[in-house]
């Protein structure tokens, strides 16, 4: 079992480093599913829209709700992220390695993206999740210890999924 996972701090960070190690993943042949995530700020609002990549060819959705300038609450489109959950679990088969742009609220819930990164890592496909501070403890409960930190360098990232996707499989 391959289960690693990135983490760095400030608002997108692990977004931007998962997006780019992907974009070197890629380039060496190997295939993902899963999921990364880019931001675009919204004009006037501390908030920025959230939109999930499927990988590896889409499509785009986007997670966020826009809840009004004042709001407070979760912002997560939690049928958005189901429709991306299944939309990734579909693309499996052809898969060399899945990625998880967030272990996020849902996930630490048992919910969102668990049941695909069990499937994923039940096929002996290497999984790589990128999670925040506030979700770590609830992301090495899920992964009892069997979760190997990366550095927070692209380059490095997609060394650790090329060592350990089949030569067939990429």
């Amino acid at each position: 079992m391959h289960l690693a996972y990135v983490s760095l701090p400030g608002r997108g960070a692990t977004d931007a480093l998962l997006a780019e190690a992907v974009t070197r993943i890629r380039a060496r042949g190997i295939v993902p599913a899963g999921t990364v995530q880019t931001n675009s700020p919204c004009a006037g609002r501390e908030k920025c829209d959230m939109d999930i990549h499927v990988l590896p060819d889409g499509p785009v959705l986007r997670i966020s709700q826009d809840l009004g300038l004042h709001a407070r609450g979760c912002r997560l489109d939690s049928a958005a992220l189901e429709s991306a959950v299944a939309e990734a679990a579909r693309r499996l088969d052809d898969a060399a390695l899945l990625v998880v742009n967030k272990f996020g609220k849902q996930e630490a819930e048992g919910r969102g993206f668990v049941p695909v990164i069990a499937a994923a890592l039940d096929r002996g496909l290497p999984v790589l999740v990128g999670v925040n501070a506030l979700n770590l403890p609830a992301f090495e409960t899920f992964a009892g210890g069997l979760a190997e930190a990366l550095p927070a360098e692209p380059a490095a990232i997609a060394d650790w999924a090329a060592a350990r996707v089949p030569a067939r499989a990429a």
